[in-house]
């Protein structure tokens, strides 16, 4: 859908219909500057947040705690580990406190790879943020915090 389709009145004929189909389009976009991105360091963007939580939290992770971090199913989590062991991005290792625990720990590897993903991402930021700030920036915050 083109920004010229969001607000044609006769396929959103609310206010309220375009300006949501104008946020749910600008959030399409956004994501998809960051997977294309990404893709160029081999990541994508499920692969890149995961193993931007396990870097931020500074040690391995129980599943199903990097599963809540990401807001996301358990059984994602699982699959999402075994392409990221795939790549030699993370391990599993058992839990020395709890041998039913499974943790994901970032590689050699993996840490190298989160911090060139994690340039790419600033570039997209700074990108998104240039075009955005050429609006109103001011605008756009306070819609957001009315939202929150």
């Amino acid at each position: 859908m083109s920004p010229s389709l969001a607000t044609q009145p006769t396929l959103y004929p609310s206010e309220s219909s375009r300006v949501m189909s104008v946020i749910i389009r600008l959030a399409e976009v956004l994501e998809k500057r960051l997977e294309e991105s990404l893709e160029k360091v081999d990541l994508s963007l499920a692969k890149y947040s995961a193993i931007k939580h396990l870097a931020l939290a500074g040690e391995p992770l129980a599943l199903s705690e990097l599963a809540s971090r990401m807001i996301c199913v358990r059984s994602n989590i699982t699959q999402l580990m075994g392409r990221l062991e795939a790549d030699g991005l993370v391990q599993r290792e058992e839990d020395p406190h709890d041998r039913r625990c499974v943790r994901a720990a970032l590689t050699p590897l993996g840490r190298e790879r989160q911090a060139v993903g994690a340039e790419r991402v600033r570039q997209v930021q700074e990108e998104i943020a240039e075009t955005l700030c050429k609006l109103d920036y001011e605008a756009l915050a306070a819609a957001l915090a009315a939202l929150k």
